[in-house]
């Protein structure tokens, strides 16, 4: 974990050179004025996939900038199962219902490895009291957490199984930077569509089979055209 000065994430010093905090993050807007009122450093802070950057039972005193990478956001069961309600990309914000001093409601786990912005909430607060930009930036967070629950809600848990995982794999392969876009194992894209393990792996064989998607490790090439015919028939 690297602890940055403020002034080097505005100034753009060591890694935050390269780093998208000004133009995607909660600080999009900030001018130096604002950086003043910070007095805690940003912790910049790498994440192996599988790792936990935070539970629910952890105190939500923090806030999480997605600077690369992926992250889910899982919700265990009492029956010892577990949902993912949302999968975060990059200059996502992950925590942000700690900013209401409520309990964080799901568990962040990379898919990848991964680099977030951790950001104290106080700061983001005071920040918040007193700058008008970062108000604007906060609202378009909220609104966009709400909009992609409810597309998750809308897309990708009615329907048939094989409608919900074309989909899913339309979504993620939406906004790439490549041919290629990551797929997630069975368990986690059963755990996505409210679907079982084995009705994942059976749906996306098929898909394979059909030659839809082409599947190499935890990557895959997906048919737009093919998996949208899917979504107009079912």
């Amino acid at each position: 974990m690297n602890r940055i000065a403020v002034l080097e994430a505005w100034t753009g010093n060591a890694r935050c050179l390269h780093c998208n905090i000004r133009k995607l993050a909660l600080f999009a807007d900030l001018n130096q004025e604002d950086f003043d009122l910070i007095h805690e450093p940003i912790d910049d802070m790498d994440f192996d996939a599988g790792e936990t950057i935070y539970t629910m039972t952890d105190s939500p005193s923090y806030v999480y900038t997605i600077r690369s990478g992926l992250v889910k956001l899982v919700h265990d069961l009492a029956n010892g199962s577990y949902r993912i309600v949302r999968i975060l990309r990059q200059g996502d914000v992950a925590g942000i219902e700690a900013l209401n001093g409520k309990a964080y409601l799901q568990n962040a786990v990379p898919l990848l490895p991964t680099a977030v912005c951790r950001i104290p909430r106080a700061e983001i607060e005071r920040l918040n009291d007193q700058s008008p930009r970062l108000t604007k930036q906060l609202t378009e967070r909220w609104y966009k957490a709400i909009s992609d629950a409810d597309t998750w809600l809308s897309e990708l848990t009615t329907g048939t199984s094989r409608r919900r995982v074309a989909s899913f794999l339309l979504y993620l392969d939406d906004n790439k930077h490549s041919d290629e876009c990551y797929i997630p194992s069975r368990e986690d894209i059963g755990a996505v569509l409210a679907i079982t393990t084995e009705t994942s792996s059976r749906i996306i064989a098929e898909f394979r089979r059909n030659g839809w998607i082409t599947v190499n490790g935890n990557t895959a090439r997906i048919n737009r055209t093919a998996l949208q015919k899917i979504l107009l028939r079912e």
